[in-house]
């Protein structure tokens, strides 16, 4: 049993999906250990914080995996598809719901907004920053936040993130300009040097 574990383990993704094709549950166990922890971080920054829901979709998630497993086109990164399937998980939910979830509280984009000068001296400017964030965050369309998050939550590539998409890696960045630049102005009261930047232009025109 030791070395059929050692087996599994040693291949790659793309090569344990004709084994889940065969209903073999030792393949589909290593790709769930794989991916299971990344993908329900993702559902749950996408679907609100909420860990029950994250819980549900990514058990949904790697059941799709069973009963899609013929789908797989063994030529494409197994890691694209998987993010693409949970994109349209998310998409569905997004239209089924009456308002959109509350957005996650991404850490994370404080080290990108900092490239800014963005300054949280306290706890309590870390909350109110994570509160006027979560605000912001929520005025994005499907596409912008989705495409934030893949790239600075899951810390994929960009051409990775334009494979899971479907379209151009230009696209990928554009949308990233775009969300972050929306982001940083509608924070700029956390930003010290954002004021005088504007101030500046201003003159300058």
């Amino acid at each position: 049993m030791f070395n059929l574990r050692k087996k599994y383990k040693q291949l790659k993704d793309e090569e344990l999906m004709p084994y889940v094709v065969k209903s073999n549950e030792r393949a589909f166990d290593e790709l769930y250990n794989r991916y299971s922890g990344k993908m329900h971080y993702y559902f749950f920054r996408m679907l609100g914080q909420n860990q029950d829901r994250a819980d549900d979709f990514t058990q949904e998630l790697f059941i799709k995996v069973i009963e899609k497993a013929t789908y797989f086109d063994t030529k494409q990164r197994f890691s694209t598809w998987l993010y693409a399937v949970a994109g349209n998980m998310c998409k569905n939910e997004y239209r089924r719901m009456e308002r959109r979830p509350e957005q996650a509280l991404p850490e994370f984009f404080e080290i990108a907004m900092a490239r800014d000068g963005l300054i949280l001296e306290s706890e309590t400017d870390q909350q109110l920053f994570k509160q006027h964030l979560q605000n912001a965050l929520e005025k994005l369309d499907f596409a912008h936040r989705q495409c934030f998050i893949l790239r600075y939550q899951q810390d994929l590539a960009i051409r990775e993130i334009s494979e899971i998409l479907g379209c151009p890696e230009g696209t990928v960045k554009s949308r990233l300009y775009y969300t972050l630049r929306k982001l940083a102005e509608q924070l700029h009261y956390f930003n010290p040097n954002f004021s005088k930047k504007k101030r500046h232009e201003s003159q300058a025109r």
